[in-house]
């Protein structure tokens, strides 16, 4: 993510901290329930939110999960990463720089107000704006005007971006300031979602009780809990709510969340822990899921700490030559991961093997690298987790292979929770290096690179500043076709391995499930379960 959404950050499994005793047989419960909410309802691990459930100020794959139930963007993806149309009938171009927006008619926000132009200009426009101080504030920079609402230093010069035009109540035009034949699939990111009026009266609080046009109503909040939303009946998309609700639950362990979906106390689980992944599928049966997705764990210096500030790519590469990523995700991740090959996952446009040996376990030249690149200052570094995310089995196992290897010492450094991981991010606190989980925003190349390397990049909290990269970046950005672009970013790639911004891990799969009181559990693109497909029993 930006992340991370950008793209999003993925938090790598789940949260959530409602007890045992406060999921099960809640007094909310109506009729025959059979699960942890009221009748009818699904329940799902889904962790706190690191910010207020305002669009662009989320991009982290908990906050997301929300983000996607209360609001609808133009356009989402199948779960091939093809397009499908939601709130826009149409989104055409005759140059890749103005782009024509035609919505549906008939959507309403939750509280009756007519989805139109103004809803998606206006939003876009306070997005952006840079004493808003959104945490995706960049996804809006490709738009002519960006600059003047969004300066890199002093008060906006203006409060619309010129880009950005009203053409009638269900048309408006987007000018870039340059050609991007791949900027259609960025309005897939959640962060493009529409704003209601009632957003503009008190921001701070719609972020705790937000009003959406998306497949569901807000209904409460109880922060660390639970997040509870209902569906809506008025809702015009594709993807309307087959069930009457969702409860997207906090769990401090991945652990105790499953304990919860074997006892049917929790319905589904995004991702199981590395304890019980050898025996989920005995356990779930049917109910377990395993398949691949768009989303790639990676090891990111901080380049502004003591540990990496000026380092040797070949120090990276050293490192990067001492992870056994085979056996590890052979045994600690029990094969539950594929070791990478490159910066970008399966799954999306221009996914390509780097065909290199810098990913590859070799002690003896990982020495050597580490050695020529004149080593790592102290000998020693931290990688920062979360560890709620059933993460600390692998940060231990990839220490332990790096100081087998080459001498290098190497220690995890825990975090809580995910949004205090995200928080020292946020605020260049990472001693050394940090797990850098990223799950596709849209299915293009670009958004495994430009959106985490770019040195303008909000997901970039490494600080890696490259202009020979950036330039490459936006030399693939103004290509003239789609398949142009994406063979750039493609070259772009192959030059991020000289320069080494993070240390590619593997490509994820979702090894989640859910409980017997559900059905039609189905997984999207970029890994997320489809909550509004699933039925109850």
């Amino acid at each position: 993510m930006r992340g991370a959404r950008s793209a999003k950050w993925v938090a790598g499994a789940i949260v959530v901290a409602l007890a045992a005793t406060a999921c099960g047989g809640s007094g909310d419960d109506e009729g025959n329930n059979k699960g942890s909410g009221p009748a009818g309802y699904v329940s799902i691990d889904v962790g706190e939110p690191q910010k207020p459930l305002i669009p662009a100020d989320t991009n982290e794959s908990n906050g997301s999960y929300v983000i996607q139930a209360l609001f609808t963007q133009l356009l989402d993806f199948d779960a091939k990463g093809e397009i499908v149309y939601t709130n826009a009938e149409s989104v055409t171009t005759k140059d890749s720089k103005t782009w024509t927006v035609k919505l549906k008619k008939g959507w309403k926000f939750h509280n009756g107000e007519e989805v139109t132009s103004k809803s998606y200009i206006d939003a876009w426009n306070w997005y952006a704006n840079i004493k808003n101080n959104q945490q995706n504030s960049f996804w809006f920079q490709d738009i002519k005007g960006y600059d003047d609402v969004h300066p890199e230093k002093g008060e906006p010069k203006a409060k619309a971006m010129s880009g950005l035009k009203a053409v009638d109540d269900h048309t408006f035009t987007i000018e870039l300031k340059y050609t991007m034949p791949y900027f259609i699939y960025k309005l897939g990111y959640t962060t493009w979602a529409p704003l209601p009026k009632v957003f503009y009266d008190d921001p701070k609080a719609f972020g705790q009780k937000p009003v959406g046009n998306g497949p569901y109503t807000f209904e409460k909040w109880d922060h660390k809990k639970l997040i509870q939303v209902k569906a809506w009946d008025d809702y015009l998309g594709p993807n309307k709510a087959k069930n009457k609700g969702v409860q997207f639950k906090n769990y401090t362990t991945v652990e105790a969340a499953y304990k919860d979906v074997v006892s049917g106390n929790l319905d589904m689980i995004r991702q199981v822990g590395p304890t019980d992944l050898p025996k989920y599928k005995q356990d779930l049966g049917d109910g377990a899921i395993d398949q691949p997705y768009a989303a790639i764990q990676t090891l990111t210096p901080a380049f502004y700490s003591k540990t990496f500030k000026d380092i040797d790519p070949k120090v990276l590469q050293g490192l990067s030559m001492a992870i056994d990523r085979k056996t590890i995700t052979d045994t600690v991740l029990n094969k539950t991961r594929t070791p990478a090959q490159g910066f970008t996952p399966p799954g999306v446009k221009g996914y390509q093997n780097l065909d290199t040996d810098v990913f590859t376990y070799n002690p003896a030249k990982a020495k050597q690298l580490i050695q020529e690149g004149g080593g790592v200052p102290g000998n020693k570094f931290t990688i920062q987790y979360n560890t709620d995310g059933g993460h600390k089995e692998w940060v231990t196992a990839v220490c332990e292979s790096i100081r087998k290897a080459t001498g290098v010492d190497c220690v995890g450094d825990p975090k809580p929770d995910f949004a205090t991981d995200l928080e020292a991010r946020d605020n260049d606190q990472v001693k050394g290096m940090y797990r850098g989980g990223w799950v596709a925003d849209y299915p293009v190349n670009a958004n495994f690179m430009k959106e985490l390397y770019h040195s303008t990049a909000e997901a970039n909290n490494g600080h890696f500043s490259n202009k020979e990269i950036d330039g490459l970046m936006n030399k693939a950005d103004s290509a003239k076709s789609l398949d142009a672009s994406v063979k750039a970013f493609q070259e772009v790639e192959k030059k991020l391995v000289e320069h080494m911004p993070a240390i590619p891990l593997w490509y994820y799969r979702i090894n989640g499930g859910h409980g017997k009181n559900v059905d039609n559990v189905n997984v999207d693109f970029h890994g997320d379960l489809e909550v509004w497909g699933v039925t109850t029993k």
